[in-house]
């Protein structure tokens, strides 16, 4: 099985890198409003995320819990490619979640450049979040609204 950790890591990578480019165009893409409620849907997303047992694992249906990497960014990718606007921010605001978990703490280093990545276009929503606001510092550690 080690022999074949470094190739699926290597798929893993490329597909994260893959749905990365794509999330982002579609955050790029949406009005100023909508990433507004963008920032706060993916604040809400991480907070429950967080919260359960394996938060790589967030949005995994329980009978599949037992594989190297959880379901939830595909869910929300598939979402995020949605017509419905809604559905398209929860879906992005999931995969970020999902993905931002899944990064965090990877121990394997091909996966740093996309939580680096990651972790910039956060910042991005979190400006964009504290314009409207005062709470420049509370949105990452504000778990409340979660």
């Amino acid at each position: 099985m080690q022999l074949l950790t470094p190739f699926f890591v290597m798929m893993r990578t490329r597909q994260l890198g893959r749905q990365l480019r794509d999330i982002e165009r579609s955050i790029r893409n949406l009005p100023k409003r909508s990433r507004t409620r963008l920032s706060t849907l993916t604040l809400r997303e991480i907070g429950q995320a967080s919260r359960s047992d394996f938060p790589h694992l967030y949005g995994t249906p329980p009978e599949t819990r037992y594989q190297p990497w959880g379901q939830g960014t595909e869910v929300g990718y598939e979402r995020a490619c949605s017509t419905n606007p809604e559905v398209a921010l929860r879906g992005i605001a999931l995969w970020l979640a999902v993905a931002y978990h899944e990064t965090k703490n990877s121990p394997h280093a091909s996966l740093q450049p996309q939580h680096r990545q990651l972790m910039q276009l956060l910042r991005e929503l979190k400006e964009v979040h504290s314009s409207g606001s005062a709470a420049v510092d509370s949105w990452m550690q504000n778990s409340a609204v979660a």
